[in-house]
């Protein structure tokens, strides 16, 4: 089955749609709502500012990030085997050049969507779970030196041990990954034969 532009767009948008249909499919109890007059504007002031420090409204790109890697990866596989270097290169830089695309126009829409829905889902549960002094407290560590050196470090630490995991399971991966494309091309054959 080739694979075209039309096709990968399809299993990024496949793979977007499944992630955010996983990621609301058992959605957690609902917060009581605590009226906006019940809040004081101190504490609106330290939720306001945990929302900012937290960057929460990332969640959608985090969200798309996860589906796109892996329609990227189920595409280098299809090509594995099946398309000299050249070509299989060629189509990976393409394929790499939408899936980038797609996140540029896709985060800036999840974020919007998250600003949006913030202040009526994740500020009331903070408000009525957490008291002025906890607040205070959530501030501090998320202003934190410590908690921004870690945090920097995470993308090497999460690199290195990907790549490890990569290294040390690729035969047997590798292997499986043939064997279950081979399963789904056969699928797929039985399927459109008439």
């Amino acid at each position: 089955m080739p694979l075209t532009k039309t096709t990968i767009a399809a299993l990024i948008l496949c793979g977007a749609s499944l992630g955010a249909q996983a990621a609301t499919a058992a959605p957690a109890p609902a917060a009581a709502a605590v009226p906006a007059a019940a809040i004081s504007p101190a504490k609106q002031e330290l939720i306001d500012k945990i929302l900012k420090l937290w960057n929460i409204d990332s969640i959608g790109q985090s969200m798309l990030q996860a589906p796109v890697a892996d329609a990227v990866q189920q595409a280098r596989a299809m090509l594995q085997g099946r398309a000299s270097v050249e070509k299989r290169d060629a189509a990976m830089t393409d394929i790499v050049a939408e899936a980038r695309k797609f996140m540029d126009e896709a985060t800036p829409i999840t974020r919007a969507s998250a600003d949006k829905l913030i202040p009526t889902t994740v500020a009331p549960i903070l408000a009525e779970r957490f008291n002025e002094e906890e607040l205070r407290q959530l501030v501090t560590i998320l202003e934190s030196p410590v908690k921004k050196k870690f945090e920097a470090l995470v993308p090497e630490m999460q690199r290195k041990l990907g790549e490890g995991v990569a290294t040390d399971s690729r035969p047997v991966i590798d292997a499986k990954m043939k064997g279950l494309t081979e399963k789904i091309g056969m699928r797929l054959r039985a399927a459109v034969t008439p």
